[in-house]
């Protein structure tokens, strides 16, 4: 390799800063050549041919960040975008043939991006001035690319907190102001890298103050803490000028127990304001919470460079060191920040701060009624007063919340100034690449017949094992499971080189209760289990026909490369040293749970100082958020709860599981009795909720699109949105917080799909009279309709349909006299369909499409004289008055496919049913609220369906070219303030 070539390439792409230029030109005003070399480009040309990683390495980096930068002032074109990479080409003067080798080395990455939600803010945070200052940011870079980052996600780390900084105020700004944001997760993601960019940015920018509020227990606090030390502060920011070589001045320094001191803490090469740069000092440690201003209010005392000036003059702001802060939310702690604050003075007033609030919906908000509040007296929970002292003393205060469940902090008041409320921006971050989420373990999307999946096509039966009531509850096959992925990862350490550190920790969680008394006696009988079950022939047995049967097939499906043993007697080495991994102390089982502190003072659940924590772990609400279980494979869960918030912390399964994907293992409840007349299936709970989530964040990157300068939809306006898609929030929370209601959801080429169908059976009844006119639609001789191969199947499905044609007053007419339970969220819909009469755009009809069941298990019914229909089954979600999804999944596609067809330019699909561009589609469904097909043969005796138990069930989809030419999707009115209900 040329090393003078690689360190031309080197100064020429450092030269470049944020954007592409002629590289030949810049390559000869960095080289001492007299002229350009010739070949030079040809020779750099077969280098990345031959796949020379340090080129190519060095190459990813730059392009991944042009390819994504959001705003390029080379290129018009959107990022991630093959024109966006020609236009880059162009301005490095790169022909055909190089580009060609640079693509094959760097391929093109279309990742996808935040959404955000924001209302106007001053542009102050850009590209160049990132650049410009970015010593803590760049040195996080290293960090990341050191731990195996790939640059796709870096860039996407970079754009994602770059989105947050830049909607937060000018730390420099003469007039103050506090912004306020929400950036929204997935559990178990990586929010704490994306926070931890933010806080590099945002001190690189300016910012001289930050307070992380991390955790309710000092085990996570600590967590954070350590964290942020590792990869962001640094060594020489924690010696302080001490020598790492000076062991008397050493003693009392955090670390000096830690295994990955110093060696995996970051290094600046230096003291930061050695090197042009400003140091950071703790506020507090590793170990101590903040317990006052050690040094006295000077910490806080920021010396000026120039006392005329205030301190966020830029002249005294730049030189300035940070303070860093990880506190605890307890009401302790922060009321002695907050006393201590009231003493410093008025420099407050002059500092730029950062609040980082690390789920920011856990004892942050305020959940005090507000109708039980004394008039003219402040009502707040505890936390949550001391939070809003904080943002009142600090006028220069940005606060930025952390969270995966983001409901409880869009129902904050927004007309509360001293409250937590995202007024200024929501960004929605992007699920990360290798991430496994409620995806990896439930087939949503599958077309394949559940008979036809397998452990390659189904995501359920690849991880998901079900616990069902009756004597076995699996607890003991999902122990073995643990040893056995246990021995799994041993043997790809020892067989295929994986890195131990790989593998550091190895864990198993079960969580069934809250109680501690039974967590107790669950880890009793764990132990019991332990040591009565393993070391005999009888073990191995066991242990082996679950390889046999369950993690071999997995494997050799979805291992992704990995090597699998051919037979469990090539793994059977590696079962003792899993076992001995485990039962290390002669306690295989830890008990997570508690009140104090103390109780989380285990030596094993400190991941980061003890070198293999091998354990099963058993607990309950502490195990439920923030805690972080490192090495999770397999899961043991059954605890039930009534709360979408709650039951989405709980996933703790859900997470970055890099080459051990194939061996993890979610053992979950299923069917099991809830309530008088309710079930739980724990597994389907998670599904509906995270389909709510999906929804909800689909939702918002549709409305998220600007129009001419302008967004559609800003934080303070979100709530009706969540409402929709969200019943279990009580209809009484909205009513305190908005003048504004949504009245208008334009959806054209989309489907519209209400599911808040009545509970009474009088209800249902009227609305099926309602439907009488449209009824004759299942008379009709059925059709079959064909859905052609695509990325879901392989294979062409069809399904066989009533239809008819329905003149598009005829069908508004129906709809708008139909009744819903609780709130009517189906009302801006309504309004949006019944403009479709040439006032908004032309509908002229509508084809109605009643699909049918499979011949062998078709139930029918007549309904008011008309059909026989094909009845269907249809179950309410979880605590909701909402269904789930009502039309078939592939009914759903062939219809958009029709859709999309109309839609385009060219001929469309051939087949049985074609429609125009003024032709919407509605698919018609007569469900029935049972969970058998006894239970429709019974709405349905003697074959006529009785109309108080069937409901007409729809899915409409709209015209792709049903809008006007605003492209506008949302329309917002003012309520009247003297209506409760906004009427």
């Amino acid at each position: 390799m040329n090393d003078d070539l690689l360190n031309l390439h080197i100064d020429v792409l450092g030269a470049m800063s944020r954007e592409p230029k002629d590289f030949t030109k810049i390559a000869f005003a960095v080289s001492d050549l007299e002229e350009p070399a010739d070949g030079a480009l040809e020779e750099f040309r077969g280098l990345l041919m031959a796949g020379q990683p340090e080129f190519t390495a060095l190459w990813k980096q730059k392009l991944t960040f042009w390819d994504t930068v959001e705003t390029a002032t080379w290129s018009a074109s959107q990022a991630g975008t093959e024109q966006r990479r020609a236009d880059t080409y162009a301005r490095l003067g790169f022909g055909e043939e190089l580009r060609k080798a640079l693509d094959t080395a760097v391929p093109l990455i279309t990742a996808p991006k935040p959404v955000v939600l924001s209302r106007g803010f001053t542009p102050w945070y850009t590209r160049e001035k990132g650049a410009a200052r970015s010593f803590y940011w760049s040195a996080y870079e290293r960090v990341l690319r050191g731990k195996g980052w790939s640059e796709a996600a870096i860039a996407s780390l970079d754009q994602a907190s770059h989105g947050v900084v830049e909607r937060l105020s000018d730390p420099t700004r003469d007039d103050a102001y506090s912004a306020r944001g929400l950036v929204v997760g997935y559990v178990q993601s990586g929010k704490t890298a994306n926070f931890t960019g933010v806080i590099a940015k945002a001190v690189d920018a300016g910012y001289r103050l930050v307070i992380v509020l991390g955790g309710t227990l000092n085990l996570l606090r600590g967590q954070t803490q350590r964290r942020l030390d590792m990869e962001l502060i640094g060594r020489e920011n924690i010696l302080r000028g001490i020598s790492p070589d000076d062991i008397d001045s050493l003693i009392g320094v955090d670390y000096q127990d830690d295994e990955d001191w110093p060696a995996k803490f970051v290094s600046h090469g230096g003291r930061p304001s050695h090197r042009g740069a400003f140091d950071i000092e703790r506020l507090t440690t590793r170990d101590d919470d903040y317990r006052g201003l050690g040094q006295g209010i000077s910490a806080l005392d920021i010396p000026k460079t120039d006392p005329a000036r205030a301190l966020h003059d830029p002249v005294n702001l730049h030189p300035s060191a940070a303070r860093v802060m990880v506190v605890k939310k307890n009401k302790d702690v922060l009321a002695s920040l907050v006393q201590d604050l009231k003493r410093v003075g008025s420099i407050l007033g002059e500092l730029p701060v950062l609040i980082i609030d690390d789920e920011s919906d856990q004892a942050s908000v305020n959940t005090n009624n507000p109708a039980k509040r004394t008039e003219g007296e402040e009502s707040r929970t505890t936390i949550n007063r001391l939070i809003s002292h904080l943002l009142q003393l600090l006028p220069r205060a940005q606060y930025v919340g952390y969270t995966a469940t983001p409901f409880a902090n869009v129902f904050v008041d927004p007309d509360d100034t001293t409250d937590i409320f995202p007024r200024d921006f929501l960004i929605s971050l992007p699920r990360p690449i290798g991430y496994m989420g409620v995806q990896d373990f439930h087939d949503l999307d599958s077309a394949i017949p559940s008979r036809e999946r397998t452990f390659a096509n189904s995501q359920e039966k690849a991880h998901v094992r079900g616990i069902y009531d009756g004597p076995d509850d699996r607890l003991l096959e999902a122990m073995d499971a643990f040893v056995l992925s246990g021995a799994l990862k041993l043997y790809r350490i020892r067989h295929q080189g994986v890195s131990e550190s790989k593998y550091r920790h190895h864990t198993m969680l079960v969580h069934d209760s809250v109680r501690m008394a039974d967590h107790t006696a669950l880890a009793q009988r764990l132990n019991a289990m332990w040591h009565e079950s393993y070391g005999s022939s009888a073990a191995h047995e066991r242990l082996a026909k679950l390889f046999e049967e369950d993690f071999k097939p997995v494997c050799d499906a979805r291992s992704e490369g990995a090597q699998v043993p051919a037979s469990y007697e090539a793994l059977r080495p590696h079962i003792s040293r899993a076992r001995q991994l485990i039962s290390s102390g002669n306690n295989p089982v830890i008990i997570v749970n508690g009140d104090k502190e103390r109780d989380y003072e285990q030596v094993d659940l400190d991941f980061d100082r003890t070198r293999n924590v091998w354990k099963i772990l058993v607990g309950g609400t502490k195990l439920s958020r923030g805690f972080t279980v490192e090495g999770l494979t397999v899961t043991y869960y059954r605890r039930k709860t009534q709360q979408a918030d709650t039951l989405m912390q709980m996933g703790r399964w859900f997470g970055f599981r890099d080459q051990y994907r194939d061996l993890v293992r979610l053992y979950i409840g299923r069917e099991e009795p809830y309530g008088k007349d309710k079930t739980l299936d724990l597994y389907e709970a998670f599904e509906a909720i995270c389909q709510d989530e999906e929804v909800f964040r689909s939702q918002l990157a549709q409305y998220a699109t600007v129009i001419d300068g302008e967004p559609q939809l800003t934080p303070e306006r979100m709530l009706p949105l969540v409402s929709q898609h969200l019943a279990l929030i009580k209809p009484s929370a909205r009513n305190k917080m908005f003048n504004s209601e949504l009245v208008e959801i334009r959806s054209p080429g989309k489907p519209i799909e209400p599911a808040a169908y009545p509970r009474s059976p009088e209800r249902t009844a009227r609305n099926a009279e309602r439907w009488r006119p449209l009824l004759p639609v299942f008379n009709a001789a059925p059709v079959t309709l064909a859905l052609p191969p695509d990325s879901s199947s392989p294979l062409t499905r069809t399904f066989q349909a009533t239809t008819a044609v329905v003149a598009h007053a005829d069908l508004i007419s129906v709809l708008s006299q139909l009744e819903w339970e609780g709130d009517n969220h189906f009302t801006p819909h309504l309004n949006y369909l019944a403009q479709l009469d040439g006032s908004l755009a032309t509908v002229d009809d509508w084809l109605v499409v009643a699909p049918q069941t499979t011949s062998s298990r078709r139930v029918e019914g007549r309904i008011l004289g008309h059909g026989p229909a094909s009845l269907v089954r249809r179950n309410r979600q979880l605590n909701k008055v909402a269904f789930g999804r009502i039309s078939g999944l592939e009914h759903r596609r062939w219809a958009q496919q029709l859709i999309d067809d109309a839609g385009a330019e060219g001929p469309s699909a051939p087949g049985p049913l074609v429609v125009g561009s003024r032709t919407g589609v509605v698919l018609l469904y007569a469900a029935v609220e049972v969970t058998d097909d006894a239970g429709l043969r019974a709405a349905a005796p003697d074959g006529v369906a009785d109309p108080s138990r069937v409901m007409l069930a729809f899915t409409v989809i709209p015209p792709a070219a049903a809008n006007d030419s605003s492209l506008r999707l949302l329309r917002y009115q003012a309520k009247r303030s003297n209506s409760q209900d906004g009427s």
